[in-house]
């Protein structure tokens, strides 16, 4: 799909001081945003120096993606540090099935806000957007904290990952209203910098926590944050609309929904989309984590995830302003960037989730295995910043996002030969190559759907690629749950089932990771190996999905990255 280069919905600036012009692509509705008689549709005046501007100054941009920044940071904060206390917390209730839908709860809610980020956006607002993102964040932290039940911490991380998944792209739309695409790898790269510190800090500081207050407290210090979050999104992300202006929106965009009630407005939401993905979702992970594959509840919930995903796609298809925009997805460079997030993420978040069991059940203690994670977070942020200097200097990414992947898969494969006798530093080097991997395809293939598209497609296909990472971060999370909690359950049965009271013992092993270690020593050495035998078959299912996602990743096709924000280079003058 080729990039227009005189897209009129890019060529001006969010916080730009004066109002936009119309170009001959918004001749129907060509009229400035305010007092303004309209311009002429020449190429002339659509290209003025007003309008190839490189953007707001680098001081003003650091006010305005303040909140943006401290948000990033405690959303990666929030995920390695669940990670790492995924097992205490499962524990604490003798339920290791805990363990998977702690993710996955979290990560459906993902997939449902994810795509509405977009288009609930482009009505109230960045900042609108922002602030509600991290007040349900916070909410939803406060009652995994609060919570008496293993039902109750779900519905926390469900409440709170609606936060979260508007947080993410909501973050990318600010950016894209304000940075050219040449740039923006630059901007995405320090945001990196605050997603890799908060990930870095999560793992060892969650494990810290448990030590010493217990897994609730860790829930409960990422309040105060939340709320400098909000304090900064208020006070320094600006919009025409937040100033007052009477004819609203975003500096720089014309909107169809102005003048609209806002029933209208609501009304033009996909909900019912929104709705049948997660019911897609649940059903899938119902099948996935829940009974034997001949029982009457997979036999059930696989067929009708089927169905209901059909639905979801057929609706799409036809629906005005889908959450998913399925005629988009037909371009060649969008699906393969879609799905090379959606199987990374996948591999991924399975690692994260799953690699702190393999050192919990080596008898590393909560803290000693969230340090086990840093090496990826500082990875990130390294990744983000040398990428975004590499794009910048020279405006390609394909041959980059060709080396990365590799680096991702490398990296699955490392953790693939992981077993009981595996030296200490290994999985060090796995987890910084997981890091370097994993950020870079992220941040080449967002520049290839950013660079695919028009600047009015900018936020619904921001939206879809958040929706096929958080779609695969649960189906990840729930594929190899599923994975382990077959193969231990064959693998405990083989090695203890024929001694005396196996049967218990077998159950408790299966619901806490904590009951290895009061085993006498000739159990215990069975179960180990168990357990080894098992997360062997986890590791090498998500190399299965890394080799998936390097496919994908090497059909995506480049596309010019242009330096100034209407996508028209100085030398067209």
């Amino acid at each position: 799909m080729e990039t227009p280069s005189n897209s009129a919905n890019e060529s001006s600036r969010l916080l730009e001081a004066s109002p936009p012009l119309a170009t001959t692509n918004d001749a129907s509705r060509a009229t400035l945003l305010n007092s303004s008689p309209p311009l002429s549709a020449s190429r002339e005046n659509s290209h003025s120096h007003a309008d190839r501007d490189s953007g707001p100054s680098t001081a003003r941009l650091l006010l305005v993606l303040s909140g943006v920044y401290v948000s990033a940071f405690l959303a990666a904060l929030d995920s390695t540090l669940v990670a790492t206390l995924a097992s205490p917390i499962s524990t604490s209730f003798s339920s290791l099935a805990l363990l998977s839908w702690l993710a996955s709860a979290y990560f459906v809610a993902n997939a449902a806000s994810q795509p509405l980020a977009g288009r609930l956006t482009e009505i109230y607002g960045r900042r609108a957007g922002m602030v509600f993102a991290n007040v349900v964040f916070g909410v939803g932290n406060l009652i995994c904290a609060m919570a008496k039940s293993e039902n109750t911490v779900i519905v926390g991380r469900v409440v709170a990952g609606l936060g979260g998944g508007v947080i993410g792209p909501t973050a990318v739309f600010i950016i894209s209203d304000l940075v050219p695409l040449r740039k923006r790898s630059m901007w995405q790269g320090t945001a990196n910098i605050c997603f890799g510190v908060g990930s870095s800090i999560g793992g060892p500081l969650g494990g810290w926590i448990e030590d010493h207050f217990g897994w609730r407290a860790a829930f409960l210090m990422q309040i105060p944050l939340t709320v400098l979050a909000v304090v900064l999104s208020l006070i320094f992300i600006k919009t025409r609309e937040d100033l007052g202006s009477p004819k609203g929106g975003r500096v720089g965009e014309v909107r169809p929904e102005l003048g609209l009630t806002k029933l209208a407005k609501w009304k033009r939401i996909d909900f019912t989309g929104a709705l049948l993905l997660i019911a897609t979702l649940v059903t899938f992970l119902l099948a996935l984590t829940t009974g034997a594959w001949t029982s009457p509840l997979v036999l059930t919930a696989l067929p009708l995830s089927l169905v209901l995903a059909i639905a979801f796609i057929y609706l799409e298809r036809f629906h005005a302003e889908p959450i998913i925009p399925v005629a988009l997805l037909l371009d060649r460079t969008i699906l393969a960037a879609c799905l090379t997030n959606w199987f990374a993420t996948m591999a991924r978040f399975g690692v994260i989730f799953y690699l702190p069991l393999y050192f919990l059940v080596q008898g590393y203690s909560v803290t000693a295995t969230g340090l086990r994670l840093v090496p990826e977070s500082i990875a990130i942020a390294v990744t983000g910043i040398c990428v975004g200097l590499i794009i910048r200097g020279t405006g390609r990414y394909y041959l980059l996002n060709a080396a990365v992947s590799v680096i991702f898969l490398l990296s699955l494969a490392i953790t693939a030969t992981f077993s009981a006798s595996t030296p200490s530093w290994l999985p060090f080097i796995s987890m910084f190559l997981l890091g370097i991997g994993y950020c870079g395809q992220l941040t080449t293939t967002l520049l290839a759907l950013l660079a695919a598209v028009d600047h009015q497609n900018h936020a619904v296909i921001t939206s879809a690629s958040y929706a096929f990472r958080s779609t695969g971060s649960t189906i990840g999370i729930a594929v190899a749950n599923t994975a382990l909690q077959t193969k231990l359950a064959a693998e405990l049965n083989k090695r203890l089932g024929s001694r005396e009271g196996a049967e218990e013992v077998i159950r408790k092993i299966q619901n806490s990771v904590d009951a290895i270690q009061d085993l006498p020593e000739e159990w215990r050495d069975e179960a180990v190996s168990a357990y080894m035998a098992s997360l062997r078959v986890v590791f090498v299912v998500l190399l299965g999905l890394g080799v998936l996602a390097t496919i994908c990743s090497l059909c995506v096709k480049e596309h010019k990255l242009y330096k100034t924000i209407n996508r028209v280079d100085e030398a067209e003058d």
